[in-house]
């Protein structure tokens, strides 16, 4: 019996974005928590089940569990927090975070 849930990642660079594939078994959406600050990526995770036993009317047994979970990961470039997606489907967080557009510095001549 696993209490807490466990986030295995996949994470995969490409060109212009950042793939994350991660598997939280046991797990509703509304209990996933993604957090994006530059390119500090945060997944957690908090599961909670109640289990009830009856016979004949009687309650024979109840149990519940609890747990939480987070991983955090730091990326090489900094995400596009508009345009990044979240799906969540059997227990599989999909997430697309495309990487933001450098930003260009200016020298400026002083006069």
């Amino acid at each position: 019996m696993e209490v807490a849930p466990r986030i295995k990642l996949d994470l995969i660079e490409r060109d212009d974005s950042y793939a994350v594939k991660a598997e939280i078994p046991g797990v509703r959406k509304e209990d996933i928590d993604i957090r994006v600050e530059g390119n500090l990526v945060t997944i957690s995770a908090e599961m909670k089940k109640e289990k009830e036993e009856k016979k004949e009317g009687r309650v024979l047994r109840r149990e519940r569990q609890e747990g939480y979970a987070s991983r955090s990961f730091t990326l090489a470039c900094p995400v596009d927090d508009g345009k990044a997606e979240a799906k969540f489907v059997d227990g599989v967080l999909e997430l697309t975070l495309p990487k933001k557009a450098p930003t260009s510095t200016k020298r400026l001549a002083v006069k």
